[in-house]
């Protein structure tokens, strides 16, 4: 299974994925965004394990992980894609699902309600058809079982440093061709794969010729990390406070305290890691 699968045993697994203090109130409305939710959204999670914060601070951003929604079961118009599923979940029909890949238990079937007490965001495709929603979820769907990729993070994590100074087998596999079925992945690389299926655009290269005609490059899914899905210009950020003023006066009527008392310790670090800038 090579050195990091030797590395990285079921204990490790289990330290990595414990959960971290964290604020007791989310930032997000999750009744609202349980109600906005689409089939082909990507859902994209502020995490709080060890393994989170390590993903946080390679991708230096404060989303570390993502799934994708694909609704209820009715909501998924294949039959054999819907097969697939109920044989893998024993969620009621109308429980709201989403796939996703992690540590330690590789690419599931999950219930929304997983992240109610999460920091959430919807990342919705501009202008996805319902037709390519359903291949989106079907390619997704195709992905259960395989595993986490924890060797793909430490590539992602080497990418931080500059090539030349690495020593050849600490560089980079991640363009490696390998032969046979890829059988790990990670949550975004797992999205990433699903939206290549039907040609919607994350991050791609953009070149313009001498004639001044654009040209699109299709990026690596594996280089793909959640905090992309935020920053792609192809994907509308539908964000739902957990205190919203804007059905309200305004934000003059906010309820603020008369008195001031200092930032907690876990809001302070995360500024330091420049989460608080994120919009």
């Amino acid at each position: 299974m090579g050195l990091v699968s030797r590395f990285i045993s079921k204990p490790l697994s289990h330290w990595l994925k414990r959960p971290r203090l964290g604020r007791n109130t989310p930032l997000s409305d999750f009744e609202r965004i349980r109600h906005e939710l689409k089939p082909g959204d990507v859902l994209l999670v502020e995490g709080r394990t060890r393994i989170s914060e390590v993903i946080k601070v390679v991708t230096q951003s404060p989303w570390s992980h993502a799934a994708l929604y694909v609704g209820r079961l009715h909501d998924i118009e294949n039959e054999a894609v819907r097969a697939a599923v109920f044989r893998r979940s024993a969620f009621s029909p109308n429980t709201q699902l989403i796939i996703e890949s992690e540590l330690g238990t590789g690419t599931v079937v999950r219930a929304l309600t997983e992240y109610a007490n999460h920091h959430l965001r919807i990342c919705r495709p501009v202008g996805l058809s319902a037709d390519d929603a359903q291949t989106i979820s079907a390619h997704a769907i195709k992905s259960l079982g395989r595993d986490y990729d924890v060797r793909q993070i430490l590539d992602l994590a080497r990418f931080l440093f500059p090539w030349g100074i690495l020593p050849r087998r600490w560089r980079s596999s991640l363009f490696c061709q390998r032969a046979g079925t890829e059988t790990r992945t990670v949550c975004s690389t797992m999205i990433a794969e699903a939206f290549a299926a039907v040609e919607f655009p994350i991050l791609p290269l953009v070149q313009r010729n001498e004639q001044g005609r654009v040209r699109l490059y299709r990026r690596n899914p594996k280089l793909c990390t959640p905090s992309d899905f935020d920053y792609s210009p192809y994907f509308e950020i539908i964000k739902y406070p957990f205190y919203d003023f804007t059905d309200n006066p305004g934000y003059k009527l906010l309820p603020w305290a008369t008195d001031q008392v200092g930032a907690p310790a876990d809001a302070a670090v995360g500024m330091s890691k420049g989460e608080g800038t994120d919009n």
